[in-house]
């Protein structure tokens, strides 16, 4: 995976705007997430994303239009940050995406990291860097300092963004595959809506799939 660079930029509202959610998905990965939080930077490549599609996809929290205290997030506009807790226990990063009132988002499930290691360690409670460190959305989240504090949040902010270090995959280092976690959505659990890059070993769960076509 590439270093870090000078030029890294984050990525523009319009990007967030498709209505493509798997699109995004896809594009996301290669990109830099960072989180700044008490004078720490921390930083990773996302190699793991999974799509959702709103109020037609039978895995999304929005599905049939599902609109409460938690998902009123997700009727938002693009590019602002979904993070919820799972099982009481872990936080999840979500990005909403589209347009207001078309509840899409891209959870970020896997990243490996570049910057401020030593920090993620310490937030994980690890003497010792394992790929476990950021493998999975609530290991990812937890390395990066994220909780229920970041709900909300500005997704090109000073406190979390994303930005394109010019880095990009080719078609053949993306996999597609069904989504983790989510046998409750019927049909739709089999949807390939969930992507990573090949061979990294920071991805949650690998498995034997097709290559997605670009």
């Amino acid at each position: 995976m590439p270093s870090v660079h000078k030029e890294d930029r984050k990525l523009p509202l319009h990007f967030y705007q498709s209505t493509d959610v798997n699109a995004i998905a896809k594009s996301l990965l290669g990109k830099l997430l960072s989180t700044y939080i008490d004078g720490k930077l921390t930083s990773g490549i996302i190699v793991e994303t999974e799509a959702y599609g709103g109020i037609t996809d039978k895995a999304s929290h929005a599905y049939n239009g599902r609109f409460t205290n938690r998902t009123k997030v997700m009727y938002g506009p693009a590019g602002i940050t979904y993070v919820y807790q799972c099982y009481g226990i872990h936080f999840l990063l979500n990005i909403v995406t589209a347009s207001e009132d078309v509840p899409h988002a891209v959870l970020i499930r896997a990243l490996e990291p570049t910057i401020g290691i030593d920090n993620m360690m310490e937030r994980r409670g690890m003497e010792t860097f394992k790929n476990t460190i950021t493998k999975g959305p609530g290991a990812l989240a937890k390395a990066m300092g994220i909780d229920m504090s970041f709900n909300k949040k500005d997704i090109q902010g000073d406190e979390i963004w994303i930005s394109d270090n010019g880095f990009t995959l080719s078609s053949d280092q993306i996999i597609a595959g069904p989504r983790i976690g989510v046998d409750y959505a019927a049909e739709d659990a089999l949807l390939p809506w969930r992507y990573f890059v090949k061979d990294n070993k920071f991805v949650s769960r690998t498995i034997k799939s097709k290559v997605v076509s670009r």
